[in-house]
């Protein structure tokens, strides 16, 4: 059983630019190491819940390259980076200027990878590991990036997103076309053509849709 989430991420990943936001180095796995062959047995057998936070997913990509963009989006805001994984759209928001930025996952090894990554960028985030799902918040704004890939959860969040739009959050969400997206809830605000990594995805590169949450 791993011990030391530090000491695992800092032998399994690497610092590495993010595709599509150079701008910003985070620890990545890829085919050198070995965390990028195992199985989900593998993964168990080690107590290692899936390390969604070992790899850049498009759907963050093209939300953290949106925040950096076009950085009036979180300038001086309170923000909440949904599902954050390695930290990446909160990293982004930090260093777009927001005043505040809280990392939520529910993996406990995500708030080390946030950690390691947020200092490797030079930025402070605040992570929370509580599933928020159908609370409210006191924020400005929320950002998620690859949310809806599986038919409970994207029903859970589009009635908890309609909840926090209607009491004056923004939502801002990043999708590279999964299955249970709710595009009639949606407002597009840019598309990329986002890099992304085979062994992940169905294709070398993902066009992915920042939408505002209506």
């Amino acid at each position: 059983m791993v011990a030391d989430p530090e000491s695992f991420i800092l032998a399994n990943t690497s610092l590495m630019a993010t595709p599509h936001v150079p701008e910003i180095r985070l620890r990545l796995a890829s085919e050198v190491h070995d965390l990028w062959l195992k199985t989900e047995e593998d993964l168990e057998e080690i107590g290692l819940p899936p390390p969604f936070w070992a790899f850049a997913w498009a759907g963050g990509q093209g939300l953290a390259r949106y925040i950096l963009d076009h950085p009036e989006t979180v300038a001086g805001k309170s923000v909440v980076d949904f599902a954050s994984g390695s930290g990446l759209v909160a990293i982004a928001a930090a260093l777009a200027g927001a005043k505040s930025v809280l990392a939520v996952d529910i993996d406990p090894w995500a708030r080390t990878a946030v950690r390691l990554n947020a200092k490797a960028n030079g930025v402070s985030v605040d992570f929370s590991g509580d599933d928020l799902i159908g609370q409210s918040l006191d924020v400005d704004l929320v950002l998620a990036g690859d949310v809806f890939y599986d038919r409970d959860f994207a029903a859970a969040l589009v009635e908890w997103f309609t909840g926090l739009s209607a009491g004056g959050v923004t939502v801002l969400v990043g999708d590279p076309g999964r299955s249970y997206r709710p595009t009639d809830r949606l407002e597009p605000l840019a598309t990329y053509e986002v890099p992304v990594t085979r062994v992940l995805e169905d294709a070398e590169v993902k066009k992915t849709t920042v939408w505002k949450f209506r």
